[in-house]
């Protein structure tokens, strides 16, 4: 199912965002992209993957009758989850939902036609039609919050690659030798630069007990020098893969979400500075960088 968002026909779909803590739903005009109404549940994924998506059923099926009482007519269902998805939908990881080798994709379908899609793939779908990404053939998407991944849009579709593994950004580790004292680093991009990261890095060095990133970014506000180079150098070193994606990729823009990547302030201005720092030819360096909309 490929919704047509050309189209000058009310047409109403069925969203779903699966997070590791929340799960929204909501009603979706696809020509105009306004939610026309939402919910939102708590995931509590330690009770298992089972027990997620029966309560991911009974928000869409809840969904669906409100959109029925209102005479809107329902297309289909899309599904955003955090997970690697395969070309057909099927879930092939299980970082935040256990839902590696669950029938998600054919349980919803039950009830419409569904799709099944990694979370920043249908971001960056949503951008390509309806944000920031709108007046661009090629641009990167970079989510950034919980965690970091990317996507390539082209031609408003975007890039799932041969195993719907075209996303990792932030995973895997960056390993190198030290040349001066011999020690082997593999620092991980995702435990230095999202949103628990830096919680994480500020509580260990404060000795403090934050719980969300939304903290540490107030603490900067504050004048906290403890958060002021924890955001600064996460900043950075996202710009440092944001720069080698624009290497290797060569789009028109960058389009950066995500509750974290969203956020104005220090660690954007640090994030944007490096990235620029990090393109090596001249002819890319001013790109467009832009917040999603």
């Amino acid at each position: 199912m490929k919704p047509d968002f050309k189209s000058n026909q009310p047409s109403y779909a069925i969203g779903l965002d699966v997070g590791g803590t929340k799960i929204a739903g909501g009603v979706v005009n696809l020509s105009s992209g306004v939610i026309e109404f939402e919910h939102t549940i708590p995931t509590r994924p330690e009770r298992g993957g089972q027990a997620v998506l029966a309560d991911t059923v009974r928000l869409a099926e809840s969904l669906l009758d409100r959109a029925k009482a209102l005479n809107l007519e329902i297309s289909g269902i899309g599904l955003g989850v955090p997970e690697l998805v395969d070309l057909a939908g099927h879930i092939t990881s299980a970082h935040a939902v256990a839902w590696q080798n669950l029938p998600v994709q054919e349980t919803l379908a039950h009830l419409a036609p569904a799709v099944v899609e990694s979370d920043v793939r249908a971001a960056a779908l949503g951008e390509a039609n309806f944000g920031s990404g709108r007046r661009f053939r090629l641009f990167v998407y970079i989510t950034v919050g919980t965690g970091i991944s990317c996507c390539l849009v082209q031609d408003g579709q975007p890039y799932a690659g041969a195993r719907g593994n075209a996303l990792i950004l932030a995973s895997s580790p960056l390993t190198t030798t030290c040349d001066v004292c011999g020690t082997t680093l593999s620092p991980i991009l995702e435990e230095f630069a999202s949103g628990p990261a830096l919680v994480a890095r500020y509580n260990r060095q404060a000795q403090a007990s934050f719980e969300r990133g939304e903290d540490v970014l107030a603490a900067v506000e504050a004048g906290d020098e403890i958060a002021i180079e924890i955001v600064k150098t996460a900043g950075e070193a996202l710009g440092v893969s944001a720069g080698w994606l624009i290497n290797v990729l060569d789009p028109e823009a960058v389009i950066v979400g995500g509750g974290l990547g969203s956020a104005k302030g220090l660690y954007w201005d640090s994030f944007v500075a490096s990235t620029r720092r990090h393109i090596w030819s001249e002819t890319n360096r001013d790109l467009p960088i832009l917040a999603a909309a």
